[in-house]
């Protein structure tokens, strides 16, 4: 292809290269030149242009770039008409993407003039998904160029899911509270629904050898696919899973994955069922190499050694936030973390109605008082008292409290910018906060005393959060490592979805009562708890 600057007596049959534009006179890049328009140029006062011509064997970037595509693509694919010198590949059905990587790249080192994308290998795709691209960087491809990249033939397909059954075996183990089980079982439900394939069999036995196998045994018999969720994490290839694996008559094809999370993968086969001992993060919705290596099986692929080791490169997947330090005594015990209390306290009272509802009384104290008063006797170093709305006012009810007061302006959009306004406060040396409601009076100084005593960060204890008659409560203490995450919380919500997303870094904290669920939000529940509104 011949590019540049030449005379409109050359320019005809040449596309345009670079808009040209002169008093008013308009002509876009990528027109092809006829005879109108080079009249139309000698008419504006312009000599010359610069296209992009032809040779003789060139193909023009269109042609070029669906050749190319319909060769390259195999079953579950189909193509867009190509435009603009570029053909994109879509999927026909939900599967896995199948690449041939090497191919691939020696596609692209055929001429510069010819480039092909996709998603990763391996790839989750729903149908309609836009998977590749076939883009010809020029106006035309050398005609033995596109012969070469046309010959290389398929490099691409989709794998539809074809395994729908699955069974999950789950072991127990004293302390494995049933809601863990129960939980597992909804994550693993959402995470197969996009392949169409559903839990056929729950199973639960002990976490020992023999009643494993009987399970795995029956698992298999039911469904095509078998889910291990063991009590206990597998450490060696002779513990607890890969022996009943084994002892069922499977065989294990590969222990530990170069993914982070999910290094504690197992995966094996019983009679031709594949059988996966899933890592503890496979609890959790976040992606871990869990997700890799179960959407290979749903779709029907093969998942070696080989396929498990050649998974390093990308693996990892986020920093991992609960990795326990050496045992007790391998180490020097750190310095005692410095812990700071943020009391939010700039919400509008609407539910209330009337005066601000923390400056209610109960037993004879502001609401919003009892909350800093628990704050600073429950020994954390600092208290922030977050106000937004009749700042004054919550002012004057902590008069004489060693708090230090954070104005928030931004109150009336939502909890959540009351709680980025405090974190925002906090000094760089400050390891963890905890988060006190102003309107939940009952929460009190030894609460917050255990909810720092059971943080941890070097055990993987981030946050703790205490629990009362199996719900989860307020306050909660925050790790450092997680101010980052809520800094991004957005509306009327604190950290719920945060902590939704890092189970792996949770310390739950039992208390009796119902303290941490009791918020006096409401003139109902103000005069229930035997409390005043304000003056």
């Amino acid at each position: 292809m011949r590019f540049g600057p030449v005379s409109l007596d050359e320019a005809l049959g040449g596309v345009v290269a670079h808009a040209v534009r002169r008093d008013g006179f308009v002509l876009k890049k990528g027109t092809l030149i006829g005879a109108a328009e080079v009249a139309a140029l000698r008419s504006a006062g312009i000599a010359t242009v610069t296209v992009a011509l032809a040779e003789a064997d060139d193909v023009g970037e269109d042609e070029a770039a669906g050749r190319i595509a319909g060769a390259l693509a195999g079953p579950g694919l189909r193509l867009d008409p190509p435009f603009t010198g570029r053909c994109n590949l879509f999927a026909t059905h939900a599967g896995v993407l199948v690449v041939d990587r090497a191919g691939i790249d020696a596609l692209n080192r055929i001429d510069e003039a010819i480039t092909f994308a996709t998603l990763s290998a391996f790839a989750p795709v729903v149908a309609g998904e836009m998977v590749g691209t076939v883009k010809i960087i020029p106006y035309a491809a050398p005609g033995g160029a596109v012969e070469r990249a046309v010959a290389a033939g398929t490099l691409i397909r989709v794998a539809p899911f074809v395994r729908r059954r699955v069974a999950v075996v789950s072991t127990l183990l004293p302390g494995l509270a049933p809601k863990v089980v129960d939980k597992t079982l909804r994550v693993t439900a959402d995470r197969l629904e996009p392949a169409g394939a559903i839990i056929v069999r729950d199973l639960r036995v002990p976490h020992e050898t023999a009643a494993l196998a009987a399970a795995i045994a029956e698992a298999c018999a039911a469904a095509d696919l078998v889910l291990v969720f063991g009590a206990s994490a597998i450490a060696d290839r002779r513990d607890v899973i890969p022996a009943a694996l084994e002892a069922a008559g499977g065989k294990v094809e590969h222990l530990g994955m170069p993914v982070d999370p999910g290094n504690l993968l197992m995966v094996g086969e019983r009679a031709g069922v594949p059988v996966i001992g899933a890592p503890g993060c496979a609890r959790s919705p976040k992606e871990n190499g869990f997700d890799w290596v179960l959407v290979r099986l749903l779709a029907g692929l093969a998942v070696t050694r080989a396929d498990m080791t050649g998974m390093g490169v990308g693996g990892l997947l986020m920093e991992i936030v609960s990795r326990p330090q050496p045992r007790e005594g391998d180490l020097p015990v750190a310095a005692a973390p410095r812990l700071a209390g943020l009391v939010l306290a700039a919400g509008r009272s609407t539910r209330m109605g009337g005066p601000n509802k923390l400056t209610a009384t109960l037993d004879g104290l502001p609401l919003v008082r009892h909350a800093a008063e628990a704050a600073l006797k429950g020994g954390l170093a600092e208290v922030v008292v977050v106000t937004g709305h009749q700042a004054e006012r919550i002012a004057a009810t902590l008069d004489g409290l060693a708090v230090r007061l954070v104005h928030n302006p931004d109150f009336a959009e939502g909890l959540s910018t009351s709680l980025k306004a405090g974190i925002a406060a906090l000094g760089d040396d400050v390891d963890g906060c905890v988060v006190l409601l102003g309107d939940m009076p009952r929460v009190g100084a030894e609460l917050v005393r255990r909810l720092a005593d059971a943080f941890d960060p070097g055990a993987g204890r981030h946050i703790v959060v205490p629990v009362a008659d199996g719900r989860r409560g307020n306050p909660v203490l925050w790790g450092r490592r997680f101010f980052g995450e809520l800094m991004k919380v957005a509306g009327d919500q604190g950290g719920r979805a945060v902590l939704a997303e890092a189970p792996e870094a949770v310390a739950e904290v039992p208390v009796e009562g119902d303290a941490v669920h009791l918020d006096l939000d409401t003139p109902e529940a103000l005069a229930a708890a035997g409390g005043a509104p304000a003056g």
